[in-house]
């Protein structure tokens, strides 16, 4: 009789763990290389934030910035092998899986955030989201971070000023073929290194968003900064193909919900940073802000504009006018 009560203790025990072990939340590790303070950094944590008080009993979210976990050139990688779930790289990451988004680093093709927007809730920007679906990467929103300004160590006011210095580059050919065509010397270098190779002037200069410019201090390490608005700097919020597939389909549908409503939050601060971080850089006083004229301006959309079509058969000449049209809105 003690052998029968302790035989069936023991199963009750045995479970109980298993129904604890079954209920722990699934762990969900969201890697980015930016700071908190950033849009993306917000959108990170109202993602988790948001997912833990509506799902905390499926589902903990780990968020790790500043790469902490992988730096961006790996982050892609580890998505696809599963040792991460959520990343935000920059779009122009993506062109190592598909050509299509290098559209995002055409030089001038979007006149402001507002046209950047409408493209990408329309149908040519929704159907990108699924791009690279084949190859084991899936798209689940657009994150802006803004418009890109050129730093330098000397004044940039039209193309020729740029002639022979050597610019840091995301891992973009079209970004590099932009900056061959006012004679710069691109070179493709990691986000984590730039205020590095600024304050030892091993480059010349950088092109990024004000939010980013600020938060990662390179207004302190650039006498100079060109507000030229030449192109987009937005993220794409990705997922494993196989891992959001193997979720259930009412966890997707919250997990999409969730991301959609941080989304909305980080581009709503993105449009404020622009501005509050540009005022904050200017008042600084350690880097001068240079407004150029529209002659000035259109000596940069001349020299640049070829690049599109170069790219244009990688591209596709349809998305292309897409964005274009975009600009009527």
């Amino acid at each position: 009789m003690t052998h029968t009560r302790f035989s069936l203790s023991a199963l009750a025990a045995a479970t109980l763990f298993s129904f604890a072990v079954q209920a722990a939340p699934v762990e969900i590790k969201f890697s980015h290389v930016v700071a908190e303070n950033t849009p993306k950094g917000q959108m990170a944590l109202k993602f988790k934030s948001l997912v833990e008080s509506t799902m905390g009993d499926k589902y903990e979210v780990k968020v790790y910035p500043n790469s902490q976990l992988f730096g961006d050139g790996k982050e892609l990688e580890a998505l696809i092998l599963g040792d991460v779930h959520f990343i935000a790289p920059s779009l122009s990451k993506f062109s190592k899986y598909t050509k299509q988004l290098q559209l995002f680093d055409l030089p001038f093709l979007f006149k402001d955030m507002e046209a950047v927007d409408r493209f990408q809730q329309g149908p040519a920007g929704q159907s990108l989201l699924r791009s690279m679906e084949k190859k084991g990467i899936l798209g689940l929103g657009y994150l802006h971070n803004g418009l890109k300004q050129l730093s330098s160590s000397d004044p940039l006011r039209v193309p020729a000023d740029a002639s022979g210095k050597k610019f840091r580059i995301m891992s973009s050919d079209v970004l590099a073929a932009q900056f061959e065509a006012v004679d710069a010397v691109p070179l493709k270098k990691p986000f984590s290194e730039v205020f590095t190779l600024l304050q030892t002037r091993a480059i010349d200069g950088q092109e990024n968003t004000w939010s980013n410019i600020y938060s990662k201090k390179f207004f302190e390490v650039q006498p100079y900064i060109t507000e030229s608005n030449h192109g987009v700097l937005d993220y794409l919020v990705a997922t494993s193909a196989f891992f959001w597939s193997d979720l259930p389909a009412e966890d997707r549908q919250q997990l999409q919900a969730a991301l959609a409503e941080s989304i909305a939050y980080g581009n709503a601060i993105a449009i404020e940073k622009a501005q509050a971080d540009k005022q904050a850089i200017i008042d600084s006083g350690r880097s001068k802000v240079i407004t150029i004229n529209e002659s000035e301006r259109q000596q940069w959309v001349d020299a640049m504009k070829p690049v599109w079509q170069a790219f244009e058969k990688e591209i596709g000449a349809e998305l292309i006018q897409a964005a274009i049209e975009s600009n009527q809105g």
